[in-house]
């Protein structure tokens, strides 16, 4: 569950050169007004491709943000401090696009459950199952998050009287705020607790080089690859080997996408290196050489990842096969002959057998 505390949107206009910062939160007991902030809380909150970082030492904002969580400074004052770097950095921008900024600080209560299962203890698995079943008031995890919402171009009917008579017409706004569902490229999120960061930004040109304003700007803190970013390298790497040492690649890759589900369903952490311990446990050799790779592409000795998130990656494996053939099948079904099985025929081919089916619907 997410409870929005406070919210607040800055708009910018660059093509008049105008910044309008808001001196009111947004009005959150409007329901579409709340149910739009928070789909996109969420969404940012939960995606894969966020990377995520600590402060520096030194970090001006990390000073501001834990006066802001201890209660020495006011939300909308700091929200406006946000606003005004944005309109500062970006107008410096080649190409600074059409932003509104949106600031809020809300609760989640599933970032409780998962920090319980992931404290990897008898106590945080009880109290993870005591808040799922509602029999434990738990506070929720508490979080400040900056979205900068690109506006578009739409089209709208405008209603007129002219000389009396209705005269309705098309007209072409510029405010349009991004959907809900769309994907916003520019956010970050802070942890009230840990001070940990997710965000993510794109690079923009100022002054003939490219700039990330978010992480180098404005939090001043490291930067360690997003979790969709690692499993891709673990599972590439899973499949290079499998073929390297002659196993079928499709069952080496589903087994490493259910090992990742697994470890995200007890916790918000995956180790790399047991991943290859897991896929190759019964062959030495090929963990070895998982092993190297994984030093080479300095893959991190863990990597954050939310269980929403790794539900969407690694849930179900795709494999498509050269005779245009195409299965999609629980990745957790990888060492479960009785569902599906993958055999090598003497001539090289691949033989794939899918076993207990019931019945077959069309899609």
């Amino acid at each position: 569950m997410l409870k929005v505390h406070n919210a607040i949107l800055h708009v910018f206009d660059f093509e008049t050169g105008g910044k309008y910062l808001s001196d009111r939160e947004l009005d959150l007991s409007e329901r579409p007004t709340r149910s739009y902030v928070q789909r996109h809380l969420r969404k940012v909150s939960t995606s894969p491709e966020s990377r995520h970082g600590e402060f520096c030492e030194g970090s001006a904002f990390a000073e501001k943000i834990q006066d802001y969580f201890a209660g020495r400074e006011e939300f909308v004052a700091l929200s406006q401090d946000i606003g005004l770097y944005f309109w500062e950095e970006l107008r410096k921008s080649d190409d600074p696009g059409q932003f509104d900024v949106l600031v809020a600080d809300f609760e989640d209560t599933d970032a409780t459950v998962s920090k319980a299962k992931a404290s990897n203890t008898v106590v945080g698995a009880a109290i993870a199952q005591a808040i799922e079943e509602d029999a434990y008031d738990a506070p929720p995890a508490r979080r400040f998050a900056v979205i900068l919402l690109p506006r578009r171009q739409a089209f709208v009917h405008d209603l007129r009287s002219v000389d009396g008579q209705s005269a309705n017409d098309v007209v072409r706004t510029d405010a349009a705020l991004p959907n809900p569902t769309q994907k916003v490229d520019s956010y970050l999120v802070v942890d009230a607790d840990t001070l940990s960061i997710d965000f993510n930004d794109c690079a923009r040109s100022i002054a003939g080089r490219d700039s990330y304003i978010i992480p180098d700007g404005l939090l001043q803190c490291t930067t360690q690859a997003s979790s969709k970013e690692v499993i891709s390298s673990v599972t590439k790497i899973v499949e290079d080997v499998a073929e390297e040492y002659g196993m079928e690649p499709a069952l080496a890759v589903s087994e490493a996408k259910a090992y990742v589900a697994e470890r995200a369903e007890m916790g918000e952490v995956v180790l790399p290196q047991e991943v290859g311990e897991k896929v190759f446990e019964d062959a030495p050799q090929m963990r070895e050489t998982y092993e190297r790779k994984a030093r080479e592409e300095r893959l991190p000795e863990e990597v954050p990842v939310r269980r929403g998130a790794a539900n969407r990656m690694t849930k179900n494996h795709h494999i498509r096969t050269d005779t245009g053939i195409e299965i999609t099948f629980p990745s957790e079904y990888a060492r479960r002959p009785d569902y599906i099985e993958f055999q090598r025929e003497a001539d090289g081919s691949m033989r794939i057998t899918l076993k207990g089916i019931a019945r077959i619907e069309n899609r």
